[in-house]
């Protein structure tokens, strides 16, 4: 360093260290480096020291002019960050970040009120390092945060631990603990009088805080606040916006339904007045729905589906009648019943299916759909009545007095759409404990003419009428779960053969029930011999034929005596030994003709039933 020969040369060093900006030292060394040379004498000494103080006194106030101006940017910095964000989250992580950042502090962290609950809570922080500080949860009035909060007033301690001015409690101070802190500044964040929360920064070391650096945390928390409560309030607009957005998109939704309601309503309405049945309707009510819809009626058999026929759910249709109203099923969401009745009366079920959801307008679509076909079935149900009652009175005169006027009576079959005079297999049906109006409307499928004649279900039909007997009896088992038992007889055409063929077809159920064949469907044919004695056209020789035929073609052919053999087989009690004295053969050739025989007509030709029938026909064929 250049010797001090003169005042003027250590002021000139004085300035041009200051100028420089140099440290507190280095200008505080020119003063002991001229004292030190004695150069100077007292005077300019004490004018030399006098001189470097003011030096000190300019660099203090020029440094802490440079520290307001830097803070002064980093506010301006803040502010300027704060207003390009939206998001309240985002606007909170760069509060703290900030501060930390500005105060250079170990730990900075941000607390919100919650004024219903009456606490405030650890919202962010940057530096922390322990997650039971991040969870800290502070009443008002509790900590130095809690204090801060109810007071709206900056609170600092150097020592938290040491600190008697606010209530200390367990989970705080085991917070604070945890994280290692000791030194602690909190201002308010404010809007107005209201406080939003508590901005911390912190020192895991004792630190006095200054009022500058005090000043400069309030700064920061007081453009928080206003960002936070901008961003709060450009928050809640979305939220705003986006419930606006829902509600129109529920209100364009819910009147498109409407739309969609008024015409399904106005399609169903048309159809009905237009005389549209079942299968019209859903087919309109799918298209309006987009599914495939499926009606039942209570018996669950399809009576009209747009589509593939949907499954019948019990359970659904119980859990829909209970509620008055459509549910969907357990086992398949995207499929709806819905129960259709006319006040307790159970009419049926509709099932739609292709939709997972269905919302309030399709779904009183749905229901109004399943009145609608109440409606058409109780409609049906009258035509059906009606024409019962017409078709009932037709087959009882048409059954009690056939010869009365059968000119008349073909006449109004032809007005029902029935040609009397073609040829119709004439059945009877018989069960228990069902309802003959219920048989009768099941049979209906099956028949020309149906009805209730002297208690029993009679039906004209078209048909091999054995065949016919057994599918009717069968099908109807099938429905009402009960053994239905047919009687069948005819071909008949006319009214006085088919009256004619009634009588034989009760007949046949008699002797059917009698020989406990319960359930079965067969005409006087299908009974076999007691059939052929029952008949009114008996056929016996078809019946010998049918019986004997292949033994006596075989002697025909062979010469041989198979049916002799047979006689005398059965009036000797069929024993082999009285056989062949009775035919004058050895017994081995009465064995070789039963052999013979039994490849003939089965071997089952002895069983009692058949060996009856065979014995029958033995006698008819000698008488013939």
């Amino acid at each position: 360093m250049t010797a001090v020969t003169a005042p003027s040369d250590a002021l000139r060093r004085l300035l041009d260290l200051l100028a420089s900006g140099a440290s507190t030292e280095q200008l505080a060394h020119v003063v002991v480096a001229a004292r030190a040379e004695g150069a100077l004498d007292a005077a300019d000494l004490a004018a030399l020291a006098n001189a470097g103080e003011l030096a000190l006194r300019i660099r203090e106030t020029l440094a802490e002019h440079r520290r307001r101006e830097a803070q002064l940017v980093a506010l301006f910095d803040t502010a300027s960050e704060l207003a390009a964000l939206s998001e309240p989250d985002t606007v909170l992580r760069s509060i703290v970040r900030r501060a930390r950042a500005l105060l250079g502090v170990d730990v900075s962290y941000l607390s919100l009120n919650n004024e219903a609950e009456g606490k405030t809570y650890v919202r962010v922080s940057d530096g922390s390092v322990s997650a039971e500080f991040q969870q800290i949860v502070l009443g008002m009035g509790e900590g130095l945060g809690g204090l801060v909060a109810q007071t709206a007033r900056p609170y600092a301690t150097s020592d938290y631990f040491t600190d008697e001015r606010f209530r200390h409690t367990r989970h705080i101070d085991s917070g604070v603990k945890d994280e290692g802190l000791t030194a602690i500044l909190g201002v308010p964040l404010a809007i107005g009088s209201k406080v939003l929360g508590v901005l911390f920064a912190s020192d895991r070391g004792t630190r006095e805080f200054s009022a500058d650096e005090v000043a400069l945390l309030s700064s920061l928390a007081d453009h928080a606040a206003i960002a936070l409560d901008s961003a709060n309030l450009l928050d809640q607009t979305r939220r705003a916006v986006a419930e606006l957005n829902e509600a129109n998109a529920t209100i364009r939704a819910h009147n498109e339904a409407m739309e969609r309601a008024e015409d399904a309503h106005d399609r169903l309405t048309d159809l009905v007045l237009r005389g549209g049945d079942l299968p019209d309707v859903a087919a309109a009510v799918a298209g309006v729905l987009h599914g495939a819809l499926t009606v039942f009626d209570t018996e669950g058999a399809v009576l009209a589906n747009s589509a593939e026929p949907a499954r019948h759910d019990a359970a659904a249709l119980a859990a829909s009648r209970a509620a008055g109203r459509a549910v969907s099923t357990v086992s398949d969401s995207d499929t709806w019943v819905c129960s259709v009745q006319a006040g307790p009366e159970l009419l049926g079920s509709l099932v739609l299916t292709g939709r997972t959801d269905l919302a309030g307008p399709d779904r009183r679509l749905f229901e109004r759909a399943g009145v609608v076909t109440a409606l058409l079935l109780m409609l049906r149900r009258s035509v059906v009545r009606a024409e019962d009652e017409v078709r009932g009175e037709l087959l009882t005169d048409l059954l009690t007095a056939p010869g009365r006027n059968p000119r008349a009576l073909l006449a109004r079959g032809r007005r029902l759409g029935i040609d009397l005079a073609a040829p119709h297999a004439v059945l009877v049906v018989h069960t228990g404990d069902v309802s003959r109006r219920r048989l009768a409307s099941a049979a209906a499928r099956h028949a020309t003419l149906v009805g209730v004649h002297a208690e029993e279900v009679v039906l004209l039909g078209a048909g091999d009428p054995g065949e016919l007997a057994r599918r009717v009896a069968a099908d109807l088992g099938a429905v009402t779960g009960r053994p239905v038992t047919v009687g069948a007889a005819g071909p008949g055409a006319g009214p006085e053969a088919l009256a004619a063929a009634h009588a034989e077809a009760a007949r046949c159920v008699r002797a059917l029930l009698a020989l406990g064949r319960t359930g079965e469907g067969a005409d006087m044919a299908g009974l076999g011999f007691l059939g052929q004695l029952l008949g009114d056209q008996a056929d016996l020789g078809a019946f010998v034929r049918a019986t004997l035929g292949p033994v006596l073609d075989y002697d025909e052919r062979r010469g041989t005596e198979l049916a002799a053999t047979l006689r005398a087989y059965f009036a000797s009690g069929a024993q082999l030994a009285r056989t062949k004295d009775v035919l004058h053969v050895h017994v081995n050739t009465v064995v070789q003709r039963l052999e013979r025989i039994a490849s003939l007509l089965g071997e089952d030709w002895q069983a009692p039933d058949r060996a009856l029938e065979i014995q029958l026909a033995l006698r008819l064929h000698r008488l013939g």
